[in-house]
């Protein structure tokens, strides 16, 4: 039996490497004592907002937070229409629901699983108000296509970057050749810091972002009671604050961004190199417009061999997981979509082909030739 131990996201070795900063940035807030709102926070803000290249960031509690908020800011009425995909976790359709708002759902591209512009384009109407294209896996949707629609048709653009925060994307048009950070191309992007994400903390957290000033304004209301100054209400507002200690890690967690994107393209290269000619199995597809930063490394397992294969591996001590095996449009708490099987037949398709493999900074060779020999040792 291997000896290693394998995780899908091995955080415990990611921390012993970067164990005296994030002890010593820890330490500082508790010696410091403010837990909430502390100067971590604020540094944290404008360091993220360095990285990203954006005017705005707003820290908040989480990454569901981040989408409900962005639509709270931009006005929406109840009935009004959001067209994201059926292909991601529930937390971008859930806050459309809690909000009165109606998720009309596009199906996705077999290849990069992104929502496809062209079934975007046949769900506008008359209500639709925004676009909330997720930017799966770790690499960007076609934002090209996608921004042209939403000009076209006067639409806001919420990114959800939750699995893409560092990727960057180079539009094929306009202003060509220029890179921009996934999550501020639209009207507002919203990201997560939980901590199996690119850049995760030691619990939730979350932060929308946006180059619009009166926005930027709004949103740091919004995420705070509704307060531009304290005890007086602008807006309705959230209790959504990323707390101090989780802002002095994420702090030292952002120095290192960079590298981990580049440690996790390492580890999908050396899958590709394994798998590239590999009978009756898919590797990822790149978007030639966005970098791929892998949050995670998710292979189309073809012939109905994807359960076989995940028993086989669980069997071999190698954790694997299904992102997503359902759907959003027949999960039982959205039966009122009046959505059935059969209406997305892409994202129907990959709910029982895709299969994601262990993910991380922290993979070394022995272990990927370990991985890479089980996986094909069932297929061959």
């Amino acid at each position: 039996m291997y000896e290693q131990d394998i995780r899908m996201v091995d955080l415990s070795r990611q921390y012993l490497k970067i164990k005296a900063e994030v002890d010593a940035a820890i330490q500082e807030v508790i010696d410091e004592s403010a837990f909430i709102k502390g100067a971590a926070v604020k540094l944290f803000q404008a360091e993220l907002a360095g990285f990203l290249g954006c005017n705005h960031v707003i820290p908040c509690g989480n990454g569901t937070d981040a989408l409900q908020v962005a639509m709270m800011a931009l006005d929406l009425s109840p009935g009004d229409e959001i067209i994201t995909t059926p292909f991601t976790f529930i937390a971008t359709i859930e806050v459309i629901k809690l909000l009165g708002l109606k998720p009309v759902l596009a199906d996705v591209d077999p290849g990069t699983f992104n929502i496809d512009p062209v079934e975007i384009r046949k769900k506008i109407g008359p209500a639709t108000k925004a676009i909330v294209p997720v930017h799966l896996f770790g690499q960007c949707a076609d934002m090209d296509s996608i921004m042209d629609l939403a000009r076209e048709h006067h639409l806001h653009v919420i990114e959800d970057t939750a699995q893409a925060l560092g990727a960057d994307y180079t539009y094929r048009s306009g202003d060509t050749g220029v890179r921009h950070k996934a999550g501020t191309m639209g009207t507002i992007g919203c990201t997560s810091f939980f901590p199996s994400k690119n850049l995760g903390a030691f619990g939730d957290g979350g932060a929308v972002f946006t180059n619009n000033a009166m926005l930027g304004e709004k949103l740091a209301a919004m995420v705070n009671h509704g307060m531009k100054r304290r005890y007086y209400y602008d807006y309705v507002g959230v209790n959504s604050r990323l707390d101090t200690l989780q802002a002095a890690i994420l702090r030292v967690k952002l120095k290192h961004l960079h590298d981990y994107n580049l440690a996790r393209q390492k580890a999908a290269a050396f899958y590709d190199n394994a798998f590239g000619n590999t009978a009756g199995l898919v590797t990822p597809m790149r978007n030639p417009d966005s970098t791929h930063i892998f949050h995670q490394y998710t292979l189309k397992v073809e012939n109905g061999k994807r359960d076989g294969l995940q028993k086989h591996l669980k069997n071999k001590n190698v954790p694997s997981m299904v992102y997503y095996p359902v759907g959003l449009h027949v999960q039982k708490a959205y039966e009122d979509l009046g959505y059935a099987e059969g209406d997305f037949p892409v994202t129907e398709d990959l709910c029982n082909k895709v299969l994601s493999l262990p993910m991380h900074t922290e993979l070394d060779e022995e272990q990927l030739e370990y991985i890479t020999s089980c996986v094909l040792d069932y297929l061959n």
